[in-house]
């Protein structure tokens, strides 16, 4: 079997194929599309869109390859020509790959390797991204359609297009970010050195809490979940356990109280508020928000059935903290609730982890799903029962004089995480008994 790829800057190879349920709210079409529209992505973000397409190849489209080319944003891009593609073409799989003259909005850091380019008066930028902007979640980063398989010739398809544009647009690296570890296997099956250079990989780590309650089991099955947040106290030490609803005490203290919403049942007034809310985490930082209220308005219309917001209100009933989380259907492999947004108008002792991290825990025994990610960093999720999960990145550097000490970096850099993440894991608050496995 032979493969081809094509790069686009479009979406609408979107309608080419019938797709693969996405493994996150994120990799959906919807969320995309807003991220498109709200010009969360595109020229003036800095996040330049191209979007590469794999496609299976006939031995008789092979003698007869037809390929177009035109020129869009000075990248030279190659689509079939669709009398073609019908016929000896199939489509497959398509990554996004941003061209970026910054690191904004990606949270897996190359800032030390930018400054060694410049020490040396060499250009960084512009570099290339394969990441969901703004959202540090492990996912799929390729689209399939139904009944495909990540391989790694899909893989080798894959970074022979990203070797493709990055020579066009002079770029010095690519990174894929927070990709899961499946397509991370099939990607460290090809060759290395592919092609000219190396396929590098960095290992990090966040929290996840995981409902399984692991002194109890479903018959046949795996831990039965908890049934309830004093039933997922009961697996924590007796100090934590008492260091935690203490905490929690201290809203109702400050006359505050929590509120929950999802879907539809979140109104215009509370997106209103939790933008507030947002842009204050920022300004307090002297930044923008990376995201608009177009953003937020027109995942509202269509995503409803993945959002929740947690509110915080004051002895007068007025909003003055929100959280906005997404989750995926209950139905779903691996079902998840992932925290996201978060800000408020006034501080208040303790409210950010009963709004973040509580609300959320409650709201994920609730509604039965598996686990809560509740986004980048912080040892203070690691105490309230938070798992270190080991993440994934990828990637390429394409300068040789650079490459080794770069390569070096990333191999002494994994084995630090590995530390970290056995200490971070011998500080978990569960019971000795409920104590989850560590996996490296």
């Amino acid at each position: 079997m032979t493969y081809s790829y094509s790069i686009t800057q479009d979406l609408a190879w979107q309608t080419e194929a019938k797709w693969q349920q996405p493994d996150t709210p994120f990799m959906s079409f919807d969320y995309w599309q807003a991220l498109t529209d709200s010009g969360a992505i595109g020229q003036s973000a800095g996040w330049i869109p191209l979007y590469l397409q794999i496609y299976k190849v006939s031995e008789h489209a092979e003698t007869t390859d037809k390929v177009k080319t035109t020129e869009v944003e000075s990248v030279e891009t190659k689509s079939i020509e669709k009398e073609s593609v019908e016929k000896e073409y199939r489509l497959i799989a398509t990554m996004p790959l941003f061209i970026k003259g910054h690191h904004q909005g990606e949270y897996v850091f190359d800032h030390a390797w930018a400054e060694a380019y410049a020490r040396y008066g060499e250009d960084y930028y512009p570099r290339l991204v394969t990441s969901v902007p703004y959202t540090p979640v492990m996912g799929q980063r390729l689209w399939l359609v139904e009944g495909e398989e990540i391989t790694s010739a899909i893989w080798q398809t894959t970074i022979a297009a990203v070797d493709d544009v990055a020579k066009q647009v002079g770029a010095s690296s690519w990174h894929g970010l927070f990709i899961e570890s499946e397509q991370i296997t099939a990607a460290k099956q090809l060759p290395n050195p592919i092609f000219e250079h190396q396929l590098l990989e960095r290992q990090g780590c966040q929290f996840l809490w995981q409902n399984q309650k692991l002194t109890e089991h479903e018959a046949g099955s795996g831990p039965k979940a908890y049934t309830d947040f004093e039933d997922f106290l009961s697996t924590l030490t007796a100090k934590k356990r008492k260091n935690i609803r203490a905490e929690r005490k201290k809203i109702a203290k400050q006359n505050l109280s929590c509120r929950i919403k999802t879907g539809e049942e979140i109104t215009a007034e509370d997106w209103d508020v939790f933008y507030q809310c947002y842009a204050m985490t920022y300004a307090v930082r002297g930044r923008a928000p990376y995201l608009t209220p177009e953003f937020f308005e027109q995942i509202a219309q269509t995503m409803s059935e993945h959002i929740m917001l947690a509110q915080g209100l004051d002895e007068s009933g007025e909003i003055v903290a929100s959280s906005l989380f997404f989750y995926d259907t209950h139905n779903q492999p691996n079902a998840t609730l992932y925290g996201r947004y978060w800000g408020a108008l006034e501080e208040y002792d303790s409210l950010h982890f009963e709004l973040c991290y509580y609300q959320g825990i409650e709201f994920a025994i609730q509604k039965g799903l598996q686990y809560f990610d509740p986004g980048t960093q912080g040892e203070h999720k690691l105490i309230r029962g938070f798992v270190p999960q080991k993440t994934h990145s990828l990637h390429r550097i394409y300068d040789a004089r650079f490459e080794p000490a770069i390569a070096n970096f990333c191999e002494q850099d994994n084995a630090y995480m590995q530390q970290y993440r056995e200490q971070a894991h011998q500080a978990l608050p569960f019971n000795i008994d409920n104590m989850p496995s560590f996996n490296g």
